[in-house]
């Protein structure tokens, strides 16, 4: 029975109790195993890939070297690791060196290869450049009644064009929806903007006003008092005092002195609703009309298996149940995706009933596929998709996410102790959202195919103040 190469380095790695120094460097042969089977290195320490020249193939016409096609697809993931490739003289034949053209150097033909490989990589976006120290390093999660986001956050959210761009045309939609053309004139919307920060949502509503020929009433209500005086600067230097107030406090203790026609808020977190979006909504729907529109109109969250000991790592180094239990923000690099994702909650606004609980609860069962083999899950990935109004979407799930879509890094729930599953095997995961009358907290746990701990129980290490 032919040995799992992954389960040989499995073993050794728990006898070394997962040691934070131990690397691994891959012999790859002319065969690989299938697809699935080979992702599963993408989240291991691999430094090193090492090429035996017997893998590459000799075209017909002109004695030229070429790699197979997945061998090529495989150096290049590995490439985008940083992963380092070495050539492994096993055997030159006479004809490969005459392909170098030298035989004083008769490895230069597969350098040449491998190189080719590099060079045709898709280059460096400014946006990759700038994320590259931040990678696979674990970032506490804003709490959003607890802190007021410093400037440098809302500088980062603000450069994020594709939002506001998506923002301003879910405006306009609902715009042209609510007044028709021949009412456009004397028909005045009153939109609120709650969490109206710096006033990238306020621009964005009057560029959706202007755009379609409508006119507006704007009330932003910000609690951040230092994020006001900002954003009183901008309404001053615009000349929107006619058109935009400005309103200094918590949406929860705010008396609208009219109803809005439409809402519009930027609350959405990594998870969707992990930065209080639901609470917030909720206190803003008081002064919402029984026909109004919310911007946001429903969020989705997904969960999705990780295989990433680094960031398991770099929990455990910290010694105490605090780290491995805490929810973080993270810029996922050397990970492994074992499944695709799976919804777990969604919330809808506005809410159908007032008494409609914020408490959710759901079970997810992930099949590992039969071509993995065995793999370690460290934890699970967190991401969200939002429908803003009716056909305009935005998202980070991976499988449908937005495209230069940059303001939310993956969330990562961490495994206190990383468990192992085989191929077909399924992992049964357990998900809440808890909720009391001073905070709001996640709570997770794995049934099967061990049982783990549920962690974070009662918030004990991360949660969101109310």
């Amino acid at each position: 029975m032919e040995v799992d190469s992954w389960e040989t380095w499995n073993s050794f790695r728990m006898l070394c109790d997962h040691h934070s120094q131990l690397v691994v460097a891959l012999d790859i042969k002319r065969v690989l195993p299938p697809e699935n089977s080979l992702k599963r290195w993408f989240g291991e320490p691999v430094t090193a890939a090492i090429l035996d020249t017997e893998i590459f193939l000799t075209k017909a016409r002109g004695n030229t070297l070429y790699l197979p096609k997945r061998h090529q697809k495989l150096i290049a993931d590995l490439f985008h690791l940083d992963t380092r490739i070495v050539i492994s003289e096993i055997k030159v034949p006479t004809s490969a060196q005459s392909a170098a053209g030298s035989k004083s150097q008769p490895l230069l033909a597969y350098w040449s290869q491998v190189s080719n490989i590099y060079k045709q990589r898709d280059p460096v976006s400014e946006q990759e450049r700038s994320e590259f120290y931040t990678r696979d390093i674990l970032q506490p999660s804003l709490r959003p009644s607890r802190n007021y986001s410093h400037a440098i956050s809302y500088d980062d959210h603000e450069k994020d064009l594709v939002k506001y761009l998506h923002y301003e045309i879910a405006i306009s939609r609902a715009l042209l929806e609510r007044v028709p053309d021949e009412r456009a004139s004397v028909i005045a919307t009153v939109l609120v903007v709650v969490g109206a920060g710096r006033g990238r949502l306020v621009h964005a509503s009057l560029k959706a006003a202007e755009r379609t020929g409508r006119k507006l009433r704007v009330y932003a209500v910000e609690k951040n008092p230092q994020t006001v005086i900002a954003l009183d600067e901008l309404i001053r230097a615009n000349n929107w005092d006619n058109t935009v107030s400005v309103v200094s406090s918590d949406v929860r203790d705010w008396s609208a002195p009219e109803r809005a026609d439409i809402l519009v808020s930027d609350f959405l977190g990594s998870f969707g609703d992990n930065e209080l979006s639901p609470e917030s909504l909720d206190a803003a729907q008081r002064f919402l009309e029984k026909d109004g529109i919310s911007i946001p109109s429903s969020y989705t969250s997904f969960l999705q298996p990780l295989t990433a000991p680094k960031l398991y790592q770099e929990a455990k180094a910290r010694k105490d149940i605090l780290h491995s239990e805490s929810a973080c923000l993270v810029n996922l690099h050397n990970v492994a995706r074992l499944t695709p994702s799976q919804q777990v909650f969604t919330f809808s606004h506005p809410k159908c009933s007032d008494n409609q609980s914020n408490q959710r609860y759901q079970k997810l069962e992930f099949r590992i596929p039969t071509d993995t083999g065995s793999a370690m899950v460290h934890g699970f990935a967190g991401y969200f998709n939002a429908t803003l109004y009716k056909s305009v979407l935005f998202g980070t799930e991976p499988s449908t996410m937005t495209p230069n879509l940059n303001t939310w890094l993956p969330m990562f729930f961490p495994l206190r102790t990383p468990i192992c599953v085989h191929r077909g095997s399924i992992l049964e995961v357990h998900f809440w959202r808890c909720v009391d009358s001073r905070k709001v907290w996640y709570e997770w746990c794995v049934t099967s195919p061990s049982s783990s701990p549920i962690h974070n129980c009662n918030g004990r290490s991360c949660w969101m103040d109310l």
